[in-house]
């Protein structure tokens, strides 16, 4: 979150005077950028690393961040993130000069087998990945909000200002999600690896409008984030997910354009860094409050730096994919950084530091050989092809300088991998690094397979062999193994279901093993119609709901045969409806409930089915799902499988 300390307005006077300890910030700004206070030398280099943690036996979130920091006696390098199943490292800053990027890479893996081995103790283990396969909508429920001020007061500041009565997700992939949920605690299905360059005040304008430019190259190689609540999504589905868990806005009859607060940008950076600060704070209302105030204003007059606090804590609540930063170096002068929050955690380390020096390397060799990118390429093609990749991967296609026309693969490998070289090299890194890193690179592309398309491939695979539940299980176990061999993502193995060794289903939800696309009657539909449809869709069972998806009946393809039967006997031609044969109000179970509670449901009552329902004042038996006998059949039959694999 950037400042650490932060709270909701107490009371109201307190609002003005956070408004105004922020604009004092930036006048504090503006006069230290106009008088030549901010470092220019040393380059530096640096990065954060989002994690999930997850349970060795389930594969599952494991919510154990505050006891793993505890246990750890608060290592100054690692800190909580919004949910209890995350953690983030922050790296040493680096000399942007020399082996920087193997000492990125070694500190990085040293910090997380240090955590592994703390996390041995929970029987817990750490995924890097965009998003968590296994991660289900409940492990996003406000419990597993990490227990500290700033976390709730942020949750609470973006839910009062929300306009609906829900967060919506909507996004369209292969498969499709269309899910509401009551709080902003969705943005934690994102891990990223969070690259900073540090740039001088003069270059600012010119490399953050390269950083824009190379986000959607940059999103495209790295993509690893395809698979959310088992839908095949995006490549980089964090890019949707992100704005659209905190996104406040709702629709409405007029065309009045309201910005969301995680976004791209609207236009090339024109004069400054101020500019993007001056919009956001125009934009988006503050929603916390810095605990401890400064007169920034006092402070330069006396000829100190200012921490810039309220800035900051407004920064930290506005998230631009390319954002500004403000710091202050080990020599007491300040200094601007590009935050790069593109780039999906995962699939191993050396990929994250590969995907890091190529966009390190093609920001510099950019600067030293585009003079200005706005007079070759439009601000809506850069925008429209970051949409394209987060979409699209590796696979997308985009508009470049001068209207020219490239897939990714070609536009990297032809154009952008020589900058990034020459950028490097220009820098005095190690050739070998160099050759190392933007090896990796080179090689995703002309493989065509980064991170999301190994998921993608991967999880189709195993669906069609087995249940949801269990593929996604097999993809994270095959994701937790390769990931800590470090060889490259793109080298990895398809996964096989033999290569999940502890697999127990025992323990899951009804609504990880339902089937959630229905087909369903009303009341008075045809009987023919039905005999139709369950015969084409080969299916036993066939939900009755009524116009507002309530469950009201049931029809079993035993029903349907006693009924011919009937018809048939006493040569009856008057048209029969669902109503007429139904099974009226079937028994109905909660998604919440445990398989084994559905299992011994359907037992005792002798039935071969159980409707899923979803009770509420507007909807009391909302019909979201259903379970059947083969759904545990398939279960029974791969545990037997196992079991004879042991023997």
């Amino acid at each position: 979150m950037g400042e650490q300390k932060v709270s909701l307005f107490s009371e109201k006077g307190a609002m003005q005077r956070f408004v105004k300890c922020l604009l004092k910030d930036m006048n504090a700004l503006e006069y230290m950028l106009e008088n030549d206070w901010f470092e220019t030398d040393p380059i530096r280099i640096g990065a954060e690393q989002e994690m999930f943690l997850v349970d060795n036996t389930t594969l599952k979130p494991a919510s154990i961040s505050m006891e793993l920091i505890e246990r750890m006696e608060g290592a100054p390098w690692l800190d909580t993130e919004l949910a209890r199943f995350n953690l983030e490292i922050n790296s040493t800053p680096q000399l942007f000069e020399g082996k920087c990027l193997t000492e990125l890479e070694r500190e990085t893996e040293e910090r997380l087998q240090l955590i592994r081995s703390n996390l041995a103790e929970f029987n817990a283990d750490v995924i890097l990945t965009g998003i968590l396969p296994t991660l289900r909508k409940f492990d996003l429920e406000m419990h597993n909000l990490t227990p500290m001020v700033r976390y709730k007061a942020l949750m609470e500041a973006i839910d009062n200002h929300l306009e609906g009565n829900a967060y919506e997700l909507r996004i369209l992939g292969i498969d499709e999600l269309l899910v509401k949920h009551n709080s902003p605690l969705l943005e934690a299905c994102n891990t990223s690896f969070q690259v900073h360059l540090q740039v001088a005040p003069s270059d600012f304008v010119h490399m953050y409008n390269i950083a824009q430019a190379l986000a959607a190259p940059t999103l495209a190689v790295a993509a690893n984030s395809p698979v959310v609540f088992g839908k095949r999504l995006w490549h980089e589905t964090r890019i949707a997910l992100f704005q659209q868990s905190i996104d406040i806005r709702t629709t409405h009859e007029h065309m009045r354009e309201r910005s969301p607060r995680v976004s791209f940008g609207k236009h090339w950076l024109e004069n400054s860094v101020l500019d993007i600060h001056k919009e956001d704070i125009a934009r988006f209302r503050v929603l916390l409050s810095a605990n401890e105030e400064e007169d920034s204003i006092r402070k330069v007059k006396n000829g100190e730096v200012p921490k810039l606090k309220c800035l900051q804590v407004h920064n930290s609540t506005v998230y631009r994919w390319n954002r500004p930063c403000y710091g202050i170096s080990d020599t007491g002068k300040p200094h601007l950084r590009i935050e790069n929050r593109v780039l999906p955690s995962g699939p191993t380390v050396v990929d994250e530091i590969a995907n890091a020096a190529f966009w390190l390397g093609a920001m510099v060799g950019m600067g030293q050989t585009c003079p200005d990118v706005r007079e070759y390429m439009e601000w809506e093609d850069a925008r429209d092809n970051f949409g394209k990749a987060a979409r699209f991967g590796i696979e997308s296609k985009f508009n470049w300088f001068d209207d020219k026309r490239y897939t990714a693969h070609e536009l990297i490998e032809k154009e952008l991998l020589p900058l990034a070289r020459q950028g490097l090299e220009s820098r005095n890194v190690d050739s070998g690094d160099i050759d190392k890193y933007l090896g990796i690179i080179e090689d995703r592309v002309k493989e065509h397979r980064n991170g999301a398309r190994w998921q993608l491939k991967a999880f189709t695979k195993l669906m069609r062999e087995t249940s949801r539940d269990e593929a996604l299980s097999a993809l994270t176990a095959a994701i937790k193994k390769n990931q800590w061999s470090n060889i490259p993502g793109h080298c990895w193995e398809s996964p096989e279901l033999h290569d999940l060794e502890d697999y127990k289903p025992s323990d899951l939800r009804v609504d990880e093993c339902m089937s959630t696309d229905l087909f369903t009657v009303r009341e008075g539909d045809l009987i023919d119609l039905v005999a139709e449809m369950m015969d084409w869709r080969k299916i036993r069972y066939m939900p009755v709901e009524d116009s507002d998806g309530n469950l009201v009946g049931l029809i079993t393809s035993r029903l349907l045969l006693r009924h011919f039967a009937k018809r048939y006997s006493i040569n009856s031609r008057r048209p029969s409806l669902v109503k007429d044969i139904m099974i009226q109000q079937p028994i109905a179970i909660s998604p919440e409930a445990s398989i084994m509670d559905a299992m011994a449901t359907m037992r005792d009552r002798k039935i071969g089915c159980l409707p899923v329902i979803k009770e509420g004042e507007e909807k009391p038996r909302e019909l979201v799902g259903i379970i059947t006998e083969m759904d545990f059949l398939r279960i029974t039959s791969r545990l037997l499988e196992r079991l004879e694999k042991q023997m």
